[in-house]
């Protein structure tokens, strides 16, 4: 067993997490909160270390905007000045695509933070006789009560207060919740997850919380308690609300900025365009503005949310909008053996031209696996966001997750099916 010692280590460079990296003659130190080219002194423990002081601060170090930084665990990089930050964000996809083979350029930074986070999801659990609100401690089950946080939207001014009032009207369970709260349009969207099932004096509770509170929509485990008035996020020129709980980008810039490289990398003649895992639209329609598009999508609330926002978009784009499906991934599969069947030969070959395939990608590590899987070169890769566009060598061949068909082979089924095989 190795007790934990108190050290002077000099910090040589960042790890993919963000913590500072010591070398020592019994191997790597990770010291969180620590930066390049610090002397700090750290109570270490094996590999890890807690920063105890900061003896020769480095010239990258800024001050915190958050008086609860290294305590609270939502942040990891507030001490890092803009350029450190945009390099180790650099490193981060560099080291990605060196481990999944892949050779590409990768373009600038993205500024993606704008007016801040639009969702946030609190912890809560019983505390004695009342109920603590707030953010896990890094590498920690405690909380931390946050009365507030600088990296919320303006919208979410009043999310910490509001969470804490429904926790306390769960209290009695005396069951961990999750409450997700979400900025829209029309105010704030809560979801409560971990409580289970409510009863009707429970709901009633929770809806006169919500009448107090002015909220847009409250719900548990993605069912509607109670909805006063539907809560909306624009995504291009619709108005959609998503399922409870549902997933969007963290910033409203971040969704824009995926969007405007999209369509960026769509052919301007494009007429049909699919977008495969459309969630509720916020690609989808930013396409349909240009095209026709097909949304598939297999979690029904989310394509649920993106048709009732398509049935109600006015414009000369709402026919195109309109088409959207569900399709579960077997289902997609079998459409797309049909269509090769009748269409065997690649549309884009046919005329001639180069197909491409543009993706947005909130699991990089898995897309690039599949990208490289399927044969898919990619040309650009953008830090902080996780985007992916690549051109495609088999374009017109209508298969899912951009995975090239191959004579006398079924499409998979399932997305285990879609993961690389490993060979000798």
């Amino acid at each position: 067993m190795t007790l934990a010692m108190n050290e002077i280590l000099s910090v040589s460079r960042l790890g993919l997490r963000g913590d500072g990296i010591a070398q020592t003659p019994t191997g790597d130190v990770f010291v969180p909160y620590a930066l390049p080219g610090e002397t700090v002194r750290a109570v270490r423990d094996g590999e890890r270390a807690q920063l105890v002081e900061i003896m020769t601060p480095a010239e990258s170090r800024i001050a915190p905007i958050c008086p609860l930084f290294t305590r609270c665990g939502g942040c990891a990089a507030q001490h890092m000045s803009e350029s450190l930050y945009r390099e180790w964000k650099r490193r981060q996809v560099e080291t990605t695509l060196e481990r999944a083979g892949i050779a590409a350029p990768i373009a600038d930074i993205v500024d993606a933070h704008g007016a801040g986070r639009r969702r946030v999801t609190f912890h809560a659990r019983r505390e004695g006789a009342g109920m603590l609100v707030g953010f896990m401690v890094a590498r920690s089950h405690d909380l931390v009560a946050v009365p507030a946080c600088p990296v919320l939207a303006p919208g979410l001014a009043r999310a910490p207060a509001a969470a804490q009032l429904v926790a306390n009207r769960l209290g009695g369970s005396n069951k961990p919740l999750d409450i997700q709260v979400t900025a829209s349009e029309a105010g704030l969207d809560i979801d409560i997850r971990g409580h289970g099932p409510a009863g009707e004096k429970l709901r009633l509770s929770l809806t006169e919380a919500a009448e107090r509170l002015d909220l847009a929509r409250l719900s548990m485990h993605g069912e509607i308690v109670v909805e006063r008035r539907p809560p909306q996020q624009r995504m291009g020129k619709a108005m959609v609300a998503p399922a409870p709980g549902g997933f969007l980008q963290a910033t409203a810039a971040g969704e824009d900025a995926i969007g405007a490289l999209v369509l960026a990398a769509l052919p301007a003649k494009a007429k049909h365009v699919a977008d495969l895992f459309a969630g509720c639209g916020p690609i989808a329609f930013r396409l349909a503005e240009r095209a026709q598009v097909l949304a598939v999508e297999s979690d029904k609330a989310a394509i649920l949310a993106l048709t009732r926002a398509a049935s109600t978009t006015q414009g000369p784009e709402a026919d195109r909008q309109r088409r959207a499906r569900s399709l579960p991934p077997a289902a997609a599969g079998a459409r797309a053996e049909r269509l090769r069947r009748r269409h065997p030969r690649p549309a884009a070959r046919r005329r001639g031209g180069a197909g491409a395939a543009a993706g947005g990608s909130q699991d990089p590590d898995r897309d690039l696996r599949l990208l490289r899987c399927g044969q898919l070169r990619a040309r650009r890769r953008d830090p902080d966001r996780g985007r992916i566009c690549a051109g495609w060598r088999d374009a017109g061949r209508p298969v899912p997750l951009f995975r090239p068909y191959r004579a006398r082979r079924r499409l998979p089924a399932r997305e285990e099916e879609l993961r690389p095989r490993r060979h000798p």
